[in-house]
């Protein structure tokens, strides 16, 4: 998988985590970068047996930081 390829799996990972969370939670639309970011770690972390395989090693080590990254920058 290629670098690029690996980066726009890695933010549609995290949207359906993040779409999951606002859905749990809504409150946390309200939340900083941060916080939300790491709730999502913790999602992931809770979830990561369930992804298939392909995505379980995108996500296995992605830190916090690189969670606020993804989600602090938008593609337009």
């Amino acid at each position: 998988m290629s670098e690029d390829n690996a980066a726009t799996e890695k933010r549609k990972i995290i949207n359906r985590f993040l779409t999951q969370l606002t859905r749990e939670e809504p409150q946390m639309y309200y939340a900083s970068t941060a916080e939300i970011s790491r709730s999502i770690y913790t999602l992931i972390k809770e979830h990561t047996n369930r992804l298939p395989v392909e995505e379980q090693a995108l996500v296995r080590n992605m830190s916090v930081e690189e969670i606020q990254s993804i989600l602090g920058f938008n593609i337009k």
